[in-house]
């Protein structure tokens, strides 16, 4: 029973970091109708952005991760802008252009920081104990803590704000939502800075117990893909049920059998989730 329990807290702390990149994945999705296979980058880039100001420049832990999810948010904004605003309309072109990103952010980190991994001390070793046999690392708790804020933020922004309709006007219907005089190419910044800083906040927050090296979004991304496709495309309530379900399953997978079958169990998961229901738990056949 504790080895049960210790297993739903350690899939608590999967879910919270995997929600966080896939729902900016899926808000990305869901305004530009980009597929960003640069994403799991951007998680890479918050990770060494607090290896760089916390371990390098001595600052303090939870600054650096403000900074680095500023840092990955404005390095979003120059992908909207460099790349998938002069391909819009083309989403293959804009797909093209996010895997060409993917291979300069790899080779930039390995000239700069190495290949090997960059180890990131945590800010503490303490650990909460939740009863006997039962505990997470402060490090995970500041992961918890901060998913179910900033999504819970940005539930709120998208329901009560100016801009958070805007967001979902052009996600239901850009074409309708540019007669209103919404500016696609705002809405497009405003998701991609948001999307973008999601992922690196998650990468900053992680980077204590992951230790970053340059392919570390290899396998975010491709678990955000497929927490997407499960959740249904361009839900972001989907996305974070398919994330608490897949790092469920996982995490259960791994720690009583291995890695590799836990990898296999999760694709398994997302083809049943596709022959049962094509569009995903949450999805609709147009995009919304």
């Amino acid at each position: 029973m504790e080895l049960i329990l210790q297993t739903l807290v350690n899939s608590l702390y999967a879910a919270s970091y995997l929600s966080l990149v896939a729902v900016g994945l899926v808000l990305i999705f869901g305004v530009m109708g980009v597929v960003n296979f640069a994403h799991g980058e951007l998680y890479m880039a918050g990770a060494y952005a607090v290896f760089y100001f916390y371990v390098q420049q001595e600052l303090d832990f939870f600054f650096a991760v403000a900074l680095g999810l500023v840092f990955v948010g404005l390095l979003g904004l120059l992908m909207e802008r460099a790349l998938f605003r002069p391909l819009r309309g083309n989403p293959l072109g804009g797909l093209i252009a996010s895997i060409g990103f993917l291979l300069v952010m790899q080779a930039a980190a390995a000239m700069r920081f190495g290949v090997k991994k960059s180890p990131v001390t945590a800010p503490t070793q303490d650990v909460l104990t939740l009863m006997e046999g039962v505990a997470l690392p402060w490090s995970r708790v500041y992961v918890v803590v901060a998913a179910v804020l900033l999504l819970s933020a940005l539930w709120i922004f998208l329901k009560r704000s100016r801009f958070g309709w805007a967001l979902r006007a052009c996600a239901q219907d850009p074409e309708a939502a540019a007669l209103q005089g919404i500016s696609m190419n705002q809405t497009a910044r405003l998701a991609m800075f948001i999307g973008a800083a999601l992922a690196g906040v998650a990468g900053a927050l992680t980077a204590p117990l992951v230790e970053p090296t340059p392919l570390m979004g290899h396998s975010v991304i491709v678990a955000a893909f497929i927490i997407i496709i499960v959740g249904g495309v361009g839900s972001l309530s989907g996305a974070v049920l398919a994330a608490v379900i897949y790092a469920l399953v996982k995490t259960f997978v791994t720690t009583y059998a291995d890695g590799v079958l836990a990898d296999i169990v999760g694709l398994l998961l997302m083809l049943i989730v596709l022959v049962v229901k094509p569009t995903g738990l949450f999805g609709v056949k147009d995009r919304t």
